[in-house]
């Protein structure tokens, strides 16, 4: 039966051989008119432009990090010095998923704008399949590397016939926490880099065209606009995606991790079980994701897109959940104990199914707080009838109200999965909710499209009904944005609660007590943390901001005829501010990630007596994580909520018996209202699922030199 461990890379060719079929699909599509080639040529341009010189900084770090984790780990007995080639490749693939959606992100944003000029359902077949390249190439690509680096590993360290819980499988697993060290090290500098972009772009458009000059928000007058567009990418796609590879990959080596430790005895894989049993989910989970996007349509007439969506989402859920039992009853012996706990097989299936009913339910909690026409963003349309000021108190409190349900269900599938298989449990949860990620990915990174999509049929002057077939994808994108990032912040709070039992293992913790001092001190110290990096990110945004809205102003000053639409704008100052501005300010919020760990862990060993330096880590850890999981459900949900209510005014809505459209005064308050939400939903507040993952990870790394 270990013969079946060489089933996991095979589900991420699957995805793979898929991603590439659509990805030609795609191509052959009609790009429309030359006009319009020549709008999504600059945006091509400018996201690949800020990829290559964003990849060329983070080619040093690797360097770098190569060094020091070389000199880390050789001749240490309880690590291999291969972990530089494992993080090195996790590096390449995560930028590799990132570049992947870059590509497809804009050639499909042209073809879904030439697509809604006849048909909506034209429109959303060709955005989604855009969504669905990046989703399957960041599950196969997370597949086939896990699937793969271990087998090598498993096939080095293990001789013929030797024992599966042999010390050598827990080398091997320390060397595969490199993989994931270097997915989440390029996530998080891709996250950070892509939503400072963005937002620089998006305020400082928003800020000069719609609310001085009065302007719609993709206007070809407007200097900003290109690399507004630009920005949709570098942040929702690629850095979204790279995001996603990170949590995948996480999760599955947390649930590994603990597998190792897991007693399995007469599974008739020599306890293997509890180990391969998290990437066959991931492999399944991938495979229905494939088959689901193929009930993801809508006939003509039909506007509920979102319902098309939801199709496709609800049926990879329920067919992973079947195959999971089915997979989890063949695998598994039916009692299996990890660290004095014992449980049963059915107690593991149980917990898949809470991961996934834990992600649902969060989606859904997420989408009532975001979505036009629900009571939060309701509330605040109605508050932006008397401006800007009690429009961003409006918004302020419903991102803190919302913590509050997502966190009681978090809590309760922390809780239950626990009960029903120990930490494996809550392990395996997690690698049940993160199993349909194609799919989650899918679904999000269609929105993008679609907002590129509009913004090629604005600057192109197409009809008016093609700007209004693109708005009902655009809507639906930020919803589904909006889930995406809620889904990403419930991913990673279950998989830092699993590294962090990984970490308490390998640095051979017993208790973490709280009575202790340094160990209090170091709770407070990691709370902190994510106030500092959100402080990092949104400073950053503000200064690349104020760069473009001089630069912006200047261009409307000093270029004759642009704002009558007898001259063309400088577009590519706009994208190299923020491109600059980027690259530049990105590196400071990533440092705290991966200084932070080494400085508590090695700069503290031994300092106190009767306090181990990893017990410290170990406070610190637990403060990050509760602090950023609630930051970033606070911040992600409260700018999706002003996002969609300024969208609101587009349709017009009454306030008091008066009926408000876009221009209105409160429509500028709900601009305002949204500028401030940007750097929360697109910069600090996803990056703070990073944050905690990549702490947690850095921390696994140097755990067994900390033991």
């Amino acid at each position: 039966m270990e013969n079946l461990i060489y089933v996991v890379p095979l589900f991420g060719l699957i995805a793979l051989a898929y991603t590439y079929w659509k990805f030609n699909w795609i191509s052959k599509q009609e790009a429309g008119e030359e006009k319009m080639q020549n709008i999504a040529s600059y945006i091509a341009r400018g996201a690949m432009a800020f990829l290559n010189a964003e990849y060329r900084i983070l080619g040093g770090f690797v360097v770098i990090a190569v060094v020091l984790l070389f000199l880390l780990n050789y001749g240490n007995p309880n690590s291999h010095w291969s972990i530089v080639i494992s993080f090195v490749i996790g590096a390449v693939f995560s930028a590799l998923a990132g570049f992947i959606g870059m590509r497809i992100a804009t050639r499909a944003n042209v073809r879904t704008a030439q697509a809604a000029k006849t048909s909506l359902a034209k429109a959303l077949q060709i955005s989604f399949a855009g969504g669905s390249v990046m989703g399957m190439g960041v599950a196969g690509l997370a597949v086939l590397g896990l699937g793969s680096i271990f087998i090598v590993l498993y096939l080095l360290f293990l001789p013929e016939g030797a024992d599966a819980n042999h010390k050598n499988i827990a080398i091997a697993l320390e060397v595969l926490t490199g993989f994931s060290l270097g997915a989440e090290s390029i996530a998080l500098f891709a996250r950070v880099g892509g939503g400072i972009y963005t937002k620089a772009a998006d305020v400082g458009a928003d800020l000069v065209g719609k609310v001085e000059k009065g302007i719609p928000e993709d206007d070809p007058r407007n200097p900003a606009t290109i690399a507004d567009n630009v920005g949709d990418n570098v942040g929702d796609v690629a850095g979204m995606g790279a995001d996603l590879f990170g949590s995948y990959v996480a999760t599955i080596l947390a649930t590994m991790v603990l597998g190792q430790e897991t007693k399995a005895v007469g599974d008739g894989m020599n306890g293997f079980s509890p180990i391969l049993l998290p990437m066959l989910i991931a492999g399944i989970g991938t495979f229905f994701s494939i088959v689901a996007t193929f009930f993801i349509r809508i006939k003509e007439g039909n506007t509920n897109v979102q319902a098309a969506l939801n199709i496709g989402n609800w049926l990879s859920i329920i067919l992973t959940a079947l195959a999971s039992y089915f997979a989890v009853m063949y695998f598994l012996p039916p009692k299996l104990v990890l660290r004095g706990y014992e449980f049963t097989s059915t107690g593991v299936f149980v917990s898949i199914v809470i991961g996934l009913v834990v992600g649902t339910l969060i989606s859904l909690i997420t989408e009532y707080y975001c979505s036009m026409g629900r009571r939060p963003v309701k509330a605040i349309v109605r508050q932006s009838s008397t401006g800007g000021a009690t429009n961003i108190i409006a918004g302020l409190a419903v991102g803190m109200e919302s913590t509050t349900l997502p966190m009681i269900v978090l809590a309760s599938g922390i809780i239950a999965s626990y009960i029903m298989a120990g930490l494996y449990g809550v392990a395996i949860a997690a690698a049940g909710m993160m199993a349909t990620t194609a799919m989650q990915l899918a679904i999000d990174a269609f929105g993008p499209i679609a907002d590129n999509a509009g913004g090629i049929a604005e600057m192109s002057g197409l009809p008016k009904e093609v700007r209004e077939r693109t708005d009902i994808l655009d809507a639906v994108g930020n919803t589904t944005a909006a889930i995406g990032k809620g889904f990403a912040i419930a991913s990673a709070a279950l998989t830092s609660l699993a590294l962090f039992a990984a970490f308490v293992g390998i640095a051979g913790i017993k208790t973490i007590d709280l009575y202790k001092a340094p160990v209090l001190a170091g709770l407070f110290i990691g709370g902190m943390i994510p106030f500092i990096f959100s402080s990092l990110a949104m400073s950053a945004v503000g200064r690349a901001a104020m760069a473009m809205v001089v630069e912006v102003r200047r261009q409307f000053r000093e270029i004759k005829g642009l704002m009558e639409g007898t001259a063309e704008p400088e577009y590519e100052k706009c994208v190299a501010i923020s491109t600059r501005a980027a690259i530049r300010e990105m590196i400071a919020p990533g440092a705290i990630a991966l200084i932070v760990p080494l400085l508590v862990g090695f700069g503290l060993k031994g300092v106190f007596n009767g306090v181990s330096s990893a017990e410290i880590l170990g406070g610190v850890l637990a403060g990050v994580t509760v602090s950023g999981v609630l930051m970033a459900m606070f911040q992600s949900n409260a700018g999706g909520a002003w996002d969609n209510a300024k969208k609101s005014f587009e349709k017009g809505v009454d306030i008091n018996g008066v009926v408000y459209y876009k221009g209105s005064d409160p429509h500028k308050a709900a601009v305002i209202g949204d500028t401030v939400g940007d750097p929360f939903k697109d910069t600090s507040g996803p990056s703070m699922n990073i944050l905690i993952k990549l702490m947690s990870i850095v921390s696994l790394v140097i755990a067994p030199h900390l033991a």
